[in-house]
């Protein structure tokens, strides 16, 4: 008789204690998608390394605030980036965890008591900005849900695509901590396959622990290798859109460019993902 999920997911928490500790999200991992490797924006989180200096309080001063048309991506083309993390600090907690929490803007305060955030701080301002973001209608046409944990996640991720034989990309940076908002280099720009043409975005969010919204798009993907004036190297994603979504409507305003007529791009930030079909 086939085991379910649960129950091999104990037999593995057993044999680690035996041997090395492996967080949930490592062993629910290893069960849902065996022969993957874990994206840099969930290992991460798993794995902090002096990221929480990372976070910046200014959506203006981030690498997903930076515009560009898709023309423009091509070796030999210079940017200025400041690659951020919303997310720094906050911990992937297990879906059970997770899942006990409230999740809703009229429990804030309880939120907020549960979680020993001060009420009124810029912290318990950012995660009302969150959930009202999660509570928002959904594009035209978009699936969307706001991940408290990674199986949410990965489950989201599945089923909007119609499969479990799925992965995720996200950017990577080599440096551990925090790097500075200074040129970048590109040497190099390769497509992202996104079989079927469409994939789902999750984004990192603002919040007391890892919250990740998730969207269905159909926007082109890049990774992009970054040489930054410092000497930091990074693998980026760029996504580029080429309608005139509420999300990029400003870009192409000041881009000089009419909406919907060219593709507009930008990078992720190191805590947002792509994941599309194998």
């Amino acid at each position: 008789m086939a085991r379910s999920l649960a129950a091999v997911l104990l037999l593995m928490v057993a044999a680690a204690g035996a041997s090395h500790a492996a967080s949930p999200a490592e062993l629910y991992w290893k069960i849902a998608l065996p022969t993957l490797p874990m994206p840099g924006a969930i290992r991460d989180l798993i794995n902090p390394v002096s990221s929480a200096a990372s976070a910046s309080k200014d959506k203006e001063d981030t690498v997903g605030s930076v515009f560009f048309l898709e023309k423009d991506l091509f070796p030999g083309s210079k940017m200025t980036l400041h690659f951020t993390r919303a997310t720094a600090g906050a911990a992937l907690l297990p879906r059970g965890r997770a899942d006990s929490v409230p999740f809703a803007s009229e429990k804030l305060p309880e939120i907020l008591s549960q979680l020993s955030v001060p009420a009124g701080s810029p912290a318990a301002d950012a995660m009302r900005s969150t959930l009202a973001e999660c509570e928002a209608a959904p594009q035209a046409g978009e699936a969307k849900r706001c991940a408290t944990s990674l199986e949410s996640m990965v489950e989201f991720a599945a089923s909007s695509l119609g499969t479990r034989d799925v992965h995720a990309v996200s950017t990577e940076v080599d440096r551990a901590g925090p790097t500075p908002r200074q040129a970048y280099r590109v040497e190099a720009v390769r497509p992202v396959p996104v079989s079927g043409g469409d994939m789902v975005a999750c984004h990192g969010m603002a919040y007391a622990y890892a919250v990740f919204g998730c969207h269905t798009t159909t926007a082109a993907a890049y990774t992009v290798t970054l040489a930054g004036a410092d000497g930091t190297k990074a693998e980026a994603l760029a996504a580029c859109h080429a309608d005139a979504a509420p999300g990029v409507a400003e870009a192409y305003k000041r881009l000089g460019v009419a909406p919907g007529s060219v593709p507009v791009c930008h990078f992720l930030p190191q805590d947002d993902m792509l994941w599309v079909r194998n």
